[in-house]
């Protein structure tokens, strides 16, 4: 039997399938009666699922992460597809499931991803520029394998930051031959280190999927984490204090803007360039990721990370 992806779902047909409890919790209605509201996932997308009149046992029996198997009907509420659970239970050794293929991740494997980037990193042809992002990044491989780009916005995936990096360094060694005016070492050794210190701002549990940010993240957030590192892996291998510098100048203005946490604007062309391929990489995840469940011919919802803006799909591919 096939079972169909929360993508795939549509408001009034009866569906059988399993799930990953993202969040749930008992609330009361109106009339005083309890019912589950959970938020349920798969690696296609997330959707509000409701169990209502839930008894005192079904009550204490869900939480988060665990897998279960519902029965329900696919409604539309307020403008958005929402599930009426009809029967649920959790899933046993005889569904033959993994836990894995129920969490939203990058499309390509980690290991693959993480190769390629070493790939990348072997291009920079300052040999202490080299050692110093080296010497982060071997700080955080394992972490670097699983951890989100984001708690809610773009590459919020398992192995989302990995992705995001990989997908920048290839749209800039692209640029690089347009723009051959550029500093190749220190475009590729900012782009490789420009959020690295997310896994520090960042809380993840076992399965990628962000949580909360940290007290770190809250605190002072990536960037200054990011500088910081920086700093400290600079003067572990001798790096001179100019590139240096300017490699944290870069980490320190790739958000542009005070509001979003940049104290500095890009001071020459290599911070400037990363900024906008970061912006890019994260628009066009944003925009492929709404348009992915919207039919030819038809509008997204509307896209709070983009302006509150709604896509529309073209009819016409090529």
């Amino acid at each position: 039997m096939s079972f169909k992806k929360i993508s795939q779902l549509t408001p009034g047909e009866t569906i059988i399938s399993f799930f990953l409890i993202r969040k749930v919790e008992c609330r009361n209605t109106n009339s005083g009666n309890k019912y589950l509201d959970f938020i349920l996932s798969d690696n296609s997308g997330e959707i509000v699922a409701k169990l209502w009149d839930c008894s005192p046992e079904e009550e204490s029996q869900f939480a988060k992460n665990m897998l279960i198997k519902v029965k329900g009907t696919v409604v539309e509420w307020q403008g958005r597809k929402q599930l009426k659970i009809d029967k649920i239970r959790l899933v046993e050794a005889k569904d033959e499931v993994d836990i894995e293929e129920f969490v939203p991740v990058a499309p390509y494997p980690a290991r693959e991803m993480y190769a390629e980037l070493l790939a990348y990193l072997e291009k920079i042809g300052n040999s202490k520029l080299k050692e110093t992002v080296r010497l982060i990044i071997d700080e955080v491989e394992e972490k670097l394998m699983t951890w989100p780009a984001a708690l809610h916005n773009h590459h919020s995936l398992r192995s989302g930051l990995l992705y995001h990096t990989l997908t920048m360094l290839k749209a800039g060694e692209a640029l690089l031959q347009i723009y051959p005016f550029l500093n190749k070492d220190l475009l590729l050794a900012g782009i490789i280190l420009h959020d690295i210190a997310k896994i520090e701002e960042i809380e993840a549990d076992e399965l990628g999927q962000a949580t909360a940010y940290s007290i770190v993240g809250q605190l002072l957030g990536h960037i200054v984490q990011g500088i910081k590192k920086i700093d400290w892996a600079a003067r572990q291998v001798g790096l001179d204090e100019e590139l240096s510098l300017q490699l944290q100048h870069m980490i320190l203005a790739h958000h542009y803007e005070p509001e979003f946490g940049s104290p500095k604007k890009p001071m020459f062309p290599e911070a400037e360039l990363l900024h906008y391929l970061d912006i890019l990489d994260a628009r066009m995840f944003d925009m492929q990721k709404a348009l992915d469940t919207v039919e030819p011919g038809e509008f997204s919802d509307r896209i709070w990370a983009l302006d509150n803006r709604r896509l529309y799909k073209s009819n016409f591919s090529g």
